[in-house]
């Protein structure tokens, strides 16, 4: 019996190859396409009204409106069908995030044909399924200390990554200067290091920007 298939992407080259992929399988079988998450819960909404529900969504997780993660977590409280996330994001926070919105596998795109396979046979069989590189991610992520930044010191992080000034920020975040300056002494001790270039290295290391 064929495995049916909702894939859900962004890029239109991409989802070709992907179907491609699937349908060179003889248990496998893309039945319909969504470009966003948003998308994805409309078409498996009315593939479910047709009587034609797909046995498992394939989802990428940066799209716009809505991302893999947030229509992850849609159909799984719906009660939908389960969901591999597959994409070329492999931070620790997107890993984290998509597992705790339900996915019951998480592989990269360059995974070998045979292990996409393998997962989307197990994610039909309820079984979780993480590639060796997201294991390891998962474990290095488990091993660095949670870093307690306030929800300005992640504002003002997030936008320092952008190149902004001490000037810019302060105009950008409506504060002064020296209140900049008291943050980004406050992110520096939380994070570790001495300077801005050295900050905004370690929070993309570890998935705060």
């Amino acid at each position: 019996m064929s495995i049916n298939l909702l894939l859900v992407d962004d890029h239109p080259i991409v989802r070709a190859g992907l179907r491609a992929v699937f349908d060179a399988f003889d248990d496998m079988s893309v039945i319909a396409e969504a470009s966003d998450g948003s998308q994805a819960l409309e078409v498996l909404g009315e593939l479910t009204a047709a009587g034609n529900a797909p046995d498992a969504v394939i989802m990428d997780i940066q799209m716009k409106p809505m991302n893999g993660i947030e229509a992850t977590g849609a159909i799984t409280a719906a009660g939908g069908p389960p969901v591999l996330v597959l994409t070329t994001f492999d931070t620790p926070n997107d890993i984290v995030a998509a597992v705790e919105a339900g996915a019951m596998g998480y592989l990269l795109k360059d995974a070998p044909p045979e292990q996409v396979r393998a997962a989307v046979q197990n994610t039909v069989a309820g079984k979780r399924t993480l590639s060796p590189e997201i294991t390891t991610a998962l474990l290095d992520r488990m091993r660095t200390p949670a870093v307690d930044l306030s929800p300005r010191e992640k504002e003002l992080l997030t936008a320092l990554a952008t190149g902004a000034t001490n000037r810019q920020l302060a105009k950008q975040l409506f504060i002064s200067e020296a209140t900049v300056k008291t943050h980004l002494v406050h992110i520096y001790a939380k994070l570790g290091v001495e300077n801005r270039t050295g900050a905004i290295s370690k929070a993309r290391q570890m998935g705060l920007v």
